[in-house]
This record gives structure tokens, C-alpha cells and sequence, in this order.
């Protein structure tokens, strides 16, 4: 696979963007941000889809953390 040029990346961060605003802006509700997230797909190499979700993920992760809303769940703590 040849690497993406500038303008194809440019274009794969911006999808991105757009499809996680949606998440953002609609608690999360994937059905919801369908189009944009078709649109993600097809501008993106497939292995870049998959580190994004990873790293949003992540993020989402630690901004909960950081905010002290992590709850560790009941076989966490028993362990």
C-alpha cells in the first residue's frame, strides 16, 4: 500500500473529526452518526479506522478517569 498523499490524509482527519463531533454530540450514539462514519471508513486506510477507534477509545477512558468518574468494576476490586 502506497502512503496516503497530504490531501488524503487531510481528508481522513477530517472525516474523523466530523464523525467523532457526532459521537460527541449525540452521547455516543453510532446509529445516529451512520453517514459519517461510512464517510471515516472510505477515506481512511483500514488500519488507520482501527487506531483511531482505539485512541478515541483511550481518550475517552482517561478524560472519565481524570474526572474521577471511573468506577472499577465489582471482580476488580475483590481481586
Amino acid at each position: 500500500m502506497a502512503a496516503p498523499s497530504m490531501k488524503e490524509r487531510q481528508a481522513c482527519w477530517g472525516a474523523r473529526d466530523l464523525y467523532w463531533r457526532c459521537l460527541d454530540d449525540n452521547a455516543e450514539d453510532a446509529a445516529r452518526c451512520q453517514k459519517l462514519r461510512s464517510s471515516f471508513e472510505a477515506r481512511c486506510p483500514q488500519q488507520w479506522i482501527k487506531y483511531f477507534d482505539k485512541r478515541r477509545d483511550y481518550l475517552k477512558f482517561k478524560e472519565k478517569f481524570e474526572a474521577g468518574g471511573f468506577q472499577p468494576s465489582q471482580s476488580t476490586e475483590n481481586s
